[in-house]
């Protein structure tokens, strides 16, 4: 009995080591992406933002007709900035150029653009409220993301 149990704690000791060395090798793969996963996610950032800039160029009318209506100041003036701010903000991003002040930049217009667009709280009883706060919550997530890259620029 006293052996069995010495064998046994001795196989958990040794099945112990080897999960942290399997768990060691895996994190030192892992690492060696870190690079390939921030390229990734900081070109899929920037695509969320140039695909939009491009929509609004081409729907430009409908896009500043929704702006006058949810009542964003200075629809006409702020359009093209925001068109401007999406397109270069989201190539600085996929390029990695002047990450910091590129990310809080895009992290400002999300914000505004959740405040004056999907502003869920002003719609009670409307069937579209829900499909607002999911826009509203997805943009609070990339704003978060757009924070941290913020964090991570080289210069």
């Amino acid at each position: 009995d006293h052996r069995d149990l010495h064998l046994s704690l001795r196989r958990q000791r040794q099945m112990c080591i080897r999960d942290r060395v399997i768990r060691g090798h895996m994190l030192v793969w892992l690492k060696k992406l870190d690079n390939l996963f921030f390229i990734v996610g900081r070109s899929l950032l920037g695509l969320y933002f140039i695909v939009p800039g491009l929509s609004k160029i081409f729907n430009y009318i409908s896009t500043l007709t929704l702006m006058k209506m949810k009542g964003v100041p200075f629809s006409t003036a702020l359009l093209p900035v925001t068109i401007a701010i999406q397109l270069l903000g989201g190539i600085f991003l996929v390029l990695g150029k002047n990450l910091r002040l590129t990310a809080l930049i895009l992290f400002g217009l999300t914000i505004f653009i959740n405040i004056f667009i999907h502003n869920f709280w002003s719609l009670h009883g409307d069937p579209s409220q829900a499909h607002e706060i999911q826009n509203f919550i997805k943009n609070l997530a990339i704003a978060a993301g757009l924070l941290i890259l913020a964090t991570k620029d080289k210069n």
